[in-house]
């Protein structure tokens, strides 16, 4: 039996999001100068970002949108336990993961100071910021911020994913008991 339940993680993902959207409207800063945020972008060697110095129009709708998720999620909570444990969150976990998955790899890979992309030593200068020749809306989720907030989704994810799957055996024990219950 896990330790955590999936309901407790799915929670706390939830809360987590409107804590997030909170502070895209109020201070988004305090989001890009979290420590986590710095070490594991550093460590990465992902472009810092500049646009969350100030709140602005695409942080709102980000933060409405992250509320709303947020929401929706503490609100499904409530389905039955069969038809959430067991359908929904059972399809919901494993496609947010690899979503995230996918969020986190295209961040990492495609970032301008990843090993994989070639190049000049004058583009590898730390004060990088994409408002300097960003040839498309993607590259501006090629920074720490994002590939931190992806790489908790992606883990988190993951673990509310293997969660439901040692908590199915006892959803499907307590379906029988109560099927039998209700034959006899």
């Amino acid at each position: 039996m896990a330790f955590i339940t999936a309901n407790t993680l799915i929670t706390s993902i939830s809360l987590f999001h409107i804590t997030i959207a909170y502070f895209l409207i109020t201070n988004p800063r305090t989001i890009s100068d979290q420590v986590f945020v710095y070490i594991l972008g550093e460590s990465m060697t992902m472009p810092p970002v500049r646009d969350f110095d100030t709140p602005s129009p695409s942080l709102s709708f980000l933060a409405v949108f992250l509320a709303f998720c947020g929401l929706s999620d503490l609100v499904s909570l409530s389905m039955p336990e069969e038809l959430g444990a067991l359908y929904y969150w059972g399809t919901q976990a494993p496609f947010r993961c690899f979503l995230s998955f996918l969020s986190v790899t295209f961040s990492y890979l495609f970032s301008p100071f990843s090993p994989l992309m070639t190049m000049s030593r004058t583009s590898r200068n730390p004060a990088y910021t994409f408002k300097h020749g960003a040839s498309s809306g993607l590259d501006g989720l090629k920074n720490r911020v994002f590939f931190t907030f992806m790489f908790i989704e992606m883990i988190t994810w993951f673990w509310i994913w293997i969660t439901l799957r040692e908590e199915r055996a006892g959803v499907v024990d307590r379906l029988r008991k109560k099927q039998s219950r209700e034959q006899h």
